[in-house]
């Protein structure tokens, strides 16, 4: 008989691992990427039960991150080598996220400038990723926000997200840059639709929109280039 369960025990299209070589990380539900950092489950227990343990003890991903090894290891299946696997990844976490908010000091000239600022967070992604850049009076990249994850609607992308974070960062003006994961930087109906909602909203609010950016793994397109802003 065997001790544990691991995630080959679950049929082939429901496992974690496949899941997220066929549809990216970005697919899978917080259940299972911690059940992939675990790895194995306990006796009698799948891996993808003890990951919906975690969650339910904690309620949420935050408070699973500041949880303590003590605390970890209070639950069936969690021992301290599979607590600091968990700690080491949200340590992983936090330290990108440090380093993805220490933006390099550049001047936004051309859509080049964008995609050279942007590229990490947009190529190669399979699903689309929404960016707001944030620029100064003269055009000095502020930061970059990721607003959303997914096809874009006007449901997902809502100019009171996109703009509370140029607002914040007291933006003058701002760049949006997404993805075609297709290889196809041509704009959508719903992408100049929402475009030219965001420049109204924009003129409202007393922020410009000073164009918006298509990227793709190999080519981009400027909709202000296309008059299309």
């Amino acid at each position: 008989m065997k001790n544990s369960f691991t995630v080959h025990d679950l049929p082939l299209s429901e496992r974690p691992r496949e899941r997220l070589l066929k549809l990216g990380s970005e697919a899978l539900s917080s259940q299972e990427v911690l059940a992939l950092i675990l790895g194995r489950g306990v006796k009698g227990e799948s891996v993808i039960v003890t990951a919906q343990k975690l969650l339910s003890k904690f309620g949420n991903l935050k408070n699973l991150a500041s949880a303590s090894v003590e605390e970890l290891t209070q639950i069936k299946g969690i021992g301290p080598a599979k607590a600091a696997q968990i700690k080491a990844a949200f340590e992983l976490s936090r330290r990108l996220e440090d380093f993805s908010s220490e933006v390099p000091e550049i001047t936004v000239k051309s859509p080049d400038d964008v995609v050279k600022a942007a590229k990490n967070q947009l190529k190669g992604k399979k699903k689309e990723h929404f960016l707001v850049l944030c620029l100064d009076t003269r055009n000095h990249l502020i930061n970059i926000h990721k607003v959303s994850i997914g096809s874009l609607d006007s449901s997902i992308v809502h100019p009171r997200e996109v703009f509370k974070e140029a607002i914040s960062s007291s933006a003058a003006s701002v760049i949006f840059a997404h993805n075609h994961p297709s290889g196809d930087p041509t704009p959508s109906e719903d992408d100049i639709k929402l475009t030219k909602r965001l420049v109204e909203a924009g003129e409202i609010i007393g922020i410009e929109v000073l164009d918006h950016i298509i990227v793709c793994d190999r080519d981009h397109l400027s909709m202000k280039a296309r008059n299309l802003l």
